[in-house]
């Protein structure tokens, strides 16, 4: 090889390397603008908080967590808009009579409201609700929780139950009234744990249609 053609190949590899440099940085780039597109839909659809007591299925189930979701759901229930209340992922330490001195049951409470103690995140709210469903014969739900929370939940419940009705009732979140850092970090993990539960349902969906 003459010094002509070491001179070339100097010349040719970083060339190379600047070139898939810029691919690596444009496809990262292109995630990232699709993926503000994809967060900024999901805060423009989040679902309107809901008062009152107009919805109606044969059963409510309310998901704990923060944002006040119990209280609504409780009055759901004492208004008879649902035969039954299922609150699920209650810490085990906590007593249906904990529960009702907390949320102001009334005899609803006493008699139609159950407590699910298995479920420890959002895909576990929605296999014990199933179970709960299937074993009431119900085939319409409330589900109450947070709005930012609901879409993650409506897909997971339905993942569950495909062939049971879910009425939404989304609640006003605490955390969603004030513009701040923690606030945006917080919807931005509920973005990631949405978009993590739509690609596995998908493929699951996939595989068993496979």
């Amino acid at each position: 090889m003459t010094a002509t053609d070491h001179s070339k190949a100097r010349k040719r590899g970083p060339r190379k390397r600047t070139g898939w440099t810029a691919l690596v940085f444009g496809f990262c780039f292109v995630l990232a603008v699709l993926y503000g597109i994809g967060f900024a839909i999901f805060l423009v659809q989040l679902p309107t908080p809901r008062l009152g007591t107009a919805a109606k299925a044969d059963g409510i189930v309310a998901l704990t967590g923060e944002g006040g979701r119990l209280g609504p759901a409780v009055t759901l229930l004492e208004s008879h808009n649902g035969r039954r209340l299922l609150i699920t992922g209650v810490n085990m330490h906590n007593t249906k009579h904990d529960l009702k001195l907390l949320l102001h049951g009334g005899d609803a409470f006493d008699c139609c409201a159950d407590l699910g103690f298995a479920a420890l995140d959002t895909r576990g709210n929605a296999a014990e609700a199933a179970r709960w469903a299937r074993g009431n014969g119900y085939g319409s739900l409330i589900v109450v929780t947070a709005n930012y929370h609901m879409p993650r939940s409506l897909l997971e419940f339905g993942a569950q139950m495909p062939d049971v009705k879910l009425v939404p009732y989304p609640v006003a979140a605490d955390m969603l009234k004030t513009l701040s850092w923690e606030n945006a970090k917080r919807l931005n993990g509920e973005y990631i744990k949405y978009l993590a539960s739509l690609a596995r349902i998908r493929v699951a969906t996939a595989l068993a249609h496979a």
